[in-house]
């Protein structure tokens, strides 16, 4: 027999997919009506037109069916600015173990999260590529990984992974969209029609700041930053604020771009005192149709910086760009290689040798 007990109790395992937590919990679950085998609710979401109301009314209706309702009726409201505000103060409280607190628990001293910067020593070697694909390689080795692109004049991640939806803010708090298993955070977001951002070194510093304390992360095991290419404020910022960041060099094989990496890795080494986990070499070589390699950019660059570094090599990366049948596939990004890919895997090998060495340290 159905009963609203029951019902909340099933409920329970149905959770928020930006908040990750339960609609129970959460407060969501409302007017709960039964009459034989019919059941009807109200599902209280925290804005109208949630992206992923859809994904929510399946999960409720699947939830509710499996303890025998034949027909299940979702109607769906809108939180009040009052439970909104409500919301965002347990988010905020939840995140930092139950006292509200200044700046970002991931930031705090009994953050276990790894953070690992992404830099290169110019623009135009594919770094945010590598960012992408081993933040979504970390997640398939079931890892809880947040990116954010601190790119903020040369934002991109936004597009390179397919994201066309935009954060949810509830109260002074933001959700991270989510994609692929990360959750990602860029001034892409926030930025209309591709418009450039012009700002100031302290602007700049300020915005990174925000995405660290304004926004609900939920437990990371890993937190990949994007930078910009080369030695500049952000990079400065990134050091003051994460002072135990690891940091990996991007490349390509051409001896000009190993040789201006070369200034990125000299400033993790001597003037952040970041950990330098090592060089990914981009573009490695172009695999042509006869499946022979042709190294358009030349070749060794990759291994000089990484010996000049005193650091792994960690992988060589080819040219190339992520296949698929359409791009109306669901699981289609213009820049994330799909698993099968043969490439992915190259990917999947960088991860895993990035969990050993983070384990190590």
């Amino acid at each position: 027999m159905l009963t609203k007990e029951k019902i909340l109790e099933a409920l329970k395992e149905v959770k928020d997919p930006e908040l990750n937590r339960s609609l129970v919990e959460l407060n969501m679950i409302r007017n709960i009506r039964i009459k034989g085998k019919e059941v009807s609710l109200d599902v209280i979401l925290t804005i109208q037109g949630c992206p992923l109301k859809i994904k929510i009314q399946e999960d409720v209706e699947q939830a509710i069916r499996n303890l025998g309702a034949e027909t299940v009726e979702v109607h769906f409201g809108s939180m009040t600015d009052e439970e909104r505000a409500a919301l965002a103060s347990s988010l905020r409280q939840g995140q930092s173990g139950g006292q509200a607190q200044a700046g970002s628990p991931l930031l705090g001293p009994d953050s276990s999260t790894q953070f690992i910067a992404i830099a290169s020593g110019k623009g135009g070697v594919g770094k945010s590529t590598v960012t992408v694909n081993l933040a979504v390689a970390l997640a398939r080795e079931g890892k809880k990984v947040g990116v954010i692109d601190a790119d903020i004049y040369g934002f991109s991640v936004p597009d390179m992974m397919g994201i066309e939806q935009r954060p949810v803010v509830i109260g002074d708090t933001i959700l991270p969209v989510e994609r692929f298993g990360v959750k990602v955070m860029s001034m892409g977001f926030f930025v209309e029609d591709n418009s450039p951002v012009v700002w100031r070194g302290p602007m700049l510093g300020k915005m990174l700041r925000n995405f660290f304390s304004e926004v609900h992360w939920g437990d990371l095991d890993y937190m990949l930053l994007d930078l910009p290419p080369g030695t500049g404020d952000v990079a400065l910022d990134v050091h003051q604020l994460i002072p135990k960041s690891k940091e990996i060099i991007v490349t390509t094989p051409h001896a000009t771009a190993a040789f201006v990496a070369a200034r990125a890795g000299a400033m993790a080494v001597h003037l952040t005192k970041h950990e330098l986990l090592g060089v990914v070499e981009n573009m490695a070589w172009y695999q042509n149709k006869y499946g022979e390699r042709e190294y358009i950019f030349g070749r060794g660059g990759g291994q000089k910086l990484a010996e000049e570094l005193h650091v792994d090599l960690l992988a060589q990366i080819p040219l190339g760009a992520p296949q698929y049948e359409s791009v109306d596939d669901p699981g289609y990004a213009p820049s994330v290689y799909p698993e099968n890919h043969p490439t992915a895997s190259l990917y999947q090998e960088l991860a895993r040798k990035i969990i050993r060495k983070v384990q190590v340290s």
